[in-house]
């Protein structure tokens, strides 16, 4: 079984009542929905990834973590990403052991 917490892609309107949001830069969350929101940069490929500063994406995924465990936002099952593009989300989960050890890519039920 796989504990960490599936990330689907979809938009604003897919999230259920259990879900978190991963927004992609400044579109509106419904109120009292728990959302983190990051910005599309593009990475420098140069130097390992042990030297390379967290993405956006990353960076996001792990804070909607910490406030989860902290309980300062209320327990999600579930992200829904909200992305133009998904190659940040996908990358993080892919490349950031911090993101990719709490979440994981599902397919969307």
């Amino acid at each position: 079984m796989d504990a960490r917490v599936p990330v689907v892609f979809g938009a604003v309107g897919d999230a259920g009542a259990g879900d978190a949001l991963l927004i992609e830069g400044d579109a509106p969350a419904p109120a009292g929905r728990t959302a983190a929101r990051f910005a599309a940069t593009a990475l420098h490929v140069a130097g390992c990834l042990c030297c390379l500063p967290r993405s956006a994406a990353g960076a996001a995924l792990g804070a909607l973590f910490l406030a989860r465990a902290r309980g300062e936002v209320p327990f999600f099952r579930r992200v829904v990403a909200v992305a133009a593009d998904t190659d940040a989300v996908r990358a993080a989960l892919a490349d950031d052991p911090l993101a990719a050890g709490r979440f994981r890519l599902a397919e969307k039920d």
